[in-house]
């Protein structure tokens, strides 16, 4: 374990978490919401540095990431933690409950990246954000020997320690779960206006790519849409956006996204985005270029780049991302 970075001193030997916006306040001997930091005779501890659940290679379009060196693998790690008990999760097995973990030091990650001849990091599945302490000390090294580093979150941090943060990542999918903030604080325990904020500040650093999970009757109206669409395109129409197909999971058992409700959002974000994608559906996913149509990324098994020096090659029109 590492002391955290990011906490205040407070009477009776109590700390204060300023890492996220839950701001947890701890007794001697009391874990955080996340279950990644405890408070150790009045010092606050990131308990599962370099504690890591699970190592894999995946293809770097499934975090997803389109627009960011698409046809690369990237080595996938992740924590036993997650500031958020979203209802509806996808990996609740390894974010909501304690599982057996494996240490895996910086050093160690960079010789995996060695091992299996890939450049790049995500910090993902989990919640890579209560995984700060770890996730900046290795990114920091990674950079020192060209390893590009990639984060999956949902957003769930303070500024301060977001900013320290930046510098040393080059690539965030963020998850912007609804523009309600009932939704958060009903399915997620979170709020949504930390989210906003930090998609705002991530924006101007690194790339950046949005998902949004529609789930049936739940997120999925069209002023909803309309609402994280205009958000996106106020930042950057150029940031790829991801409408993902919910399936029932964990405690939520609505029914499953209906396509025709993924089309629709489809056909609203289009409007005002120049990249919009589908997820967990067969769907065209090929990237065509803004100004004259043309397939500048095909995607099927493997990705076909078609990109010249970042641009169109039967245009000249500069593409978002980095190839």
């Amino acid at each position: 374990m590492k002391e955290a970075k990011y906490f205040k001193k407070l009477p009776n030997n109590k700390v204060q978490c300023e890492l996220c916006p839950h701001y947890c306040v701890l007794a001697p001997d009391e874990i955080g919401k996340c279950r990644g930091k405890k408070n150790i005779d009045g010092i606050l501890y990131a308990i599962n540095y370099g504690k890591t659940v699970t190592i894999s290679l995946d293809p770097i379009e499934k975090k997803p990431l389109y627009h960011f060196y698409p046809g690369k693998m990237i080595l996938s790690i992740g924590c036993n933690s997650c500031n958020f008990c979203c209802k509806f999760c996808q990996n609740y097995d390894i974010s909501q409950f304690e599982v057996r973990t494996f240490s895996l030091s910086p050093k160690q990650l960079l010789d995996f990246c060695r091992k299996y001849n890939s450049d790049f990091v995500a910090f993902t599945y989990t919640e890579p954000i209560t995984w700060f302490e770890y996730v900046l000390d290795a990114s920091k090294f990674l950079k020192k020997n060209n390893i590009k580093t990639v984060m999956v979150t949902n957003g769930f941090i303070n500024p301060k320690p977001l900013e320290a943060l930046l510098p040393h990542i080059d690539a965030m999918n963020i998850d912007l779960k609804s523009m309600e903030d009932n939704f958060y604080q009903n399915l997620c325990g979170g709020r949504l206006e930390p989210v906003l904020k930090s998609i705002e500040i991530a924006a101007k650093s690194c790339h950046v790519e949005i998902t949004n999970l529609i789930i049936t009757n739940e997120n999925d109206s069209k002023e909803n849409i309309e609402k994280l669409v205009d958000f996106v395109a106020g930042i950057n129409p150029n940031i790829p956006l991801h409408f993902s197909k919910y399936f029932p999971n964990y405690l939520m058992k609505n029914a499953p996204t209906p396509e025709s409700s993924l089309y629709k959002a489809l056909e609203i974000a289009k409007k005002k985005l120049n990249y919009v994608y589908l997820g967990n559906i067969l769907a065209d996913n090929n990237t065509r270029c803004p100004k004259c149509g043309s397939i500048i990324i095909k995607r099927g098994f493997h990705a076909q780049i078609f990109i010249k020096n970042g641009k169109c090659p039967q245009c000249d029109y500069k593409i978002y991302g980095k190839y």
